[in-house]
This record gives structure tokens, C-alpha cells and sequence, in this order.
């Protein structure tokens, strides 16, 4: 369903989906949703992003976050964006920490309700802004199906179901499939998530190919990892040189200083973060532990593989298709949910 592009900055390109007659369907969602209800519902949402991220580019990998975040948690539906008063709202929940980006959303929403009131889902557009951040980053460019409507509940332990850094291969293979994603899918959104200040687990987007976590997620792995003695040290997977590197910037008790997860590729959408997990420099457990299942270590070696970019798996494209796989978890369409007026409440 995806289709991936020079993921070059070009607002044009991002919104090119939008091409009359376009009816690629994917369930009830289409590829050209709005064509002609909001024929500029797209360029303006990447509008939108492209003027948030001039300003700050780190929030290109928080929009991917948020649409991990909000997907994961009973569908794709806007519930993550919803602001209870009394912390028992979705996004109150301690997983959904360091959670960015929301006031994008919400300024595409209002730009959008003054050129098509009442139209285009707060859904829908965290969806498109999450693909045109991916863009930007220097990502694939792909088609993304709308047609989204937004949840009418967002509740404080919903978002217990997300999966944590913690959580061992076998924990997260159960959350993906729960939301009919497989081991594949598993492998390029986790490792791949262009998630910025963390990754699609609990601190993280959907691609750690762009992106810091902070070194409260290090602490356990470097100075109290469980050891075969009884005792607790540093993760006895991680190679001494590396380990080196890690307890130089992230110290005991040091939380907040950000590392990339991506070592010596950060800053870029690129296959470097596989290979970095294959070589043993996986900055998190999460990532390591990818290359030591056996479920996945094959998809970690395919993708990573010098011989892919000729003769395929194809990391671009089936990025792409995972993420508008991801896009249509648990969505509702025709008349189910709303539409809002304002993304942060209900109707």
C-alpha cells in the first residue's frame, strides 16, 4: 500500500497523494479521502509541519511518535490527543512520557477548520502529519489512505497496553500481533522508528533510524542489569568498547542527558541502525534484543544485508508499508466516532 519516494522536503511532494481519481483503498480508508470535501487538506497539514519544523526539527520524529502512540492504544483514533482536566485522560499515562507534537496537530486542525469546518478528523491528520515528518527527515514519501474518524473515549490505563523498553522479544511480538502487525513489521517500526525522543516503546517512535533517548532508559542496561552471580552490573551483551562509550555520557543517576540511538547515523533515515544492531551497538535493550531471537534476527540480517538495496528486502518501500499498516489499526470510518471540532476535546 505504501510507495516510497526521494522522501526529498518539497511540500509538493508530500502532497501529491492528492491526485484526482485516485481510489486506492485500503478497508474503508482511501488514498484521497478529501479530494473533494478538502481538496487542500494534505498540502495544508504539510504546510503546517514544514512551519513547525523550521522552527524546531526535532519535532519531525515526535509527529512519527505520536502516531505510534496514538495507534497502538484501541486504534488510530485521536483518543491520545484528547486533555481530561483531572489526569485520567490517555495521554496522562506514564508511557505516553515526553509525548510531542500535539500542537501541531491541533494548528493544522484549526487552519483546517476555517477552510473545511467540520471535515477532516484530528485521525487523519496526525496520520499525514506523521508520513510528511518522515519525509522531511529525508524518508520515503508514500500514499497514506484517510478517512479516519475520532474515538469518543480516551482513558487513563488504555495506554497500559503499550509496549515498553523493557518488555522482553516475546512481550513485544504478542503487542504487534495483537494489532496485526508481524515480526517484519516488529523489526522496522521499533528499530527503524524514526521516533525522536526515544523509541516506539515507551520512550521511542517508530524508527530509531532518526532520533536520542535519554539516559534514564540506559540505567538499567549499564549499572543494574540482572546478573547470572545474583549481582547487578552492566549488560554483559554489550561490547567493552561500547559499554565504555555508554557510561561515558550516561553516568549513574545521570536521566536526562540524550544520546542517539542511532550511533554515527542520527540525523539521517537509513538502514545504519540495523547494522549498528548486528555489530552489538544497540543503544537500548529493545534494540539488542532483535538480533538475539531468533524470530527476528533474520529480518535484522536481510535488511542489513550490503545486497538489499539492489535485490531487495527493500527498506524504503517496506518501511512505508509498515507504517500505513500501522495507520490503520483499529480505525473508525463512515459514522462511527466524530469528527472534531477542536482535537484536544470531544464534541
Amino acid at each position: 500500500m505504501g510507495r516510497s519516494g526521494g522522501g526529498g522536503p518539497a511540500i509538493l511532494l508530500v502532497a501529491a497523494v492528492l491526485v484526482a481519481g485516485v481510489v486506492v483503498c485500503n478497508g474503508k480508508l482511501k488514498v484521497g479521502f478529501y479530494s473533494r470535501s478538502c481538496p487542500t487538506a494534505e498540502s495544508t497539514v504539510a504546510t503546517v509541519v514544514r512551519q513547525f519544523a523550521d522552527a524546531d526539527s526535532t519535532i519531525l520524529p515526535a509527529l512519527v511518535r505520536l502516531q505510534f502512540h496514538d495507534c497502538f492504544v484501541k486504534g488510530c483514533d485521536a483518543s491520545v490527543l484528547i486533555k481530561g482536566g483531572n489526569n485520567n485522560a490517555e495521554v496522562d499515562n506514564n508511557k505516553h512520557q515526553g509525548l510531542r507534537g500535539l500542537d501541531v496537530i491541533e494548528s493544522a486542525k484549526a487552519q483546517l477548520e476555517s477552510e473545511c469546518p467540520g471535515v477532516v478528523s484530528c485521525a487523519d491528520i496526525v496520520a499525514l502529519a506523521s508520513r510528511d515528518a518522515l519525509a522531511f527527515t529525508g524518508g520515503p514519501a508514500f500514499d497514506v489512505p484517510t478517512g479516519r474518524r475520532d474515538g469518543k473515549t480516551s482513558n487513563l490505563r488504555d495506554a497500559d497496553v503499550l509496549p515498553d523498553v523493557k518488555d522482553s522479544i516475546e512481550v513485544l511480538r504478542s503487542k504487534f500481533a495483537a494489532n496485526g502487525l508481524d515480526d517484519k513489521d516488529l523489526v522496522l517500526l521499533s528499530c527503524n522508528h524514526l521516533t525522536s525522543s526515544s523509541c516506539v516503546l515507551r520512550h521511542c517512535l517508530p524508527a530509531h533510524t532518526v532520533g536520542t533517548t535519554a539516559c534514564f532508559f540506559l540505567q538499567d542496561r549499564l549499572y543494574n542489569f540482572p546478573l547470572p552471580s545474583g549481582r547487578k552490573g552492566a549488560d554483559p551483551t554489550i561490547p567493552e568498547s561500547f559499554l565504555s562509550e555508554l557510561q561515558s555520557r550516561c553516568a549513574p543517576g545521570d536521566f536526562n542527558t540524550r544520546l542517539p540511538l542511532d550511533r554515527g547515523s542520527e540525523g539521517e533515515f537509513d538502514i545504519s541502525i540495523l547494522r549498528n544492531i548486528r555489530n552489538g551497538f544497540a543503544v537500548i535493550a529493545s534494540d539488542a534484543a532483535l538480533y538475539n531471537a531468533t524470530a527476528t534476527v533474520g529480518v535484522v540480517d536481510a535488511y542489513s544485508s550490503m545486497l538489499s538495496t539492489l535485490f531487495g528486502p527493500y527498506f524504503r518501500e517496506d518501511f512505508a508499508d509498515a507504517m500505513v499498516k500501522m495507520g490503520s489499526i483499529g480505525v473508525l470510518t463512515d459514522r462511527a466516532g466524530e469528527v472534531r471540532k477542536v482535537c484536544s476535546k470531544f464534541n
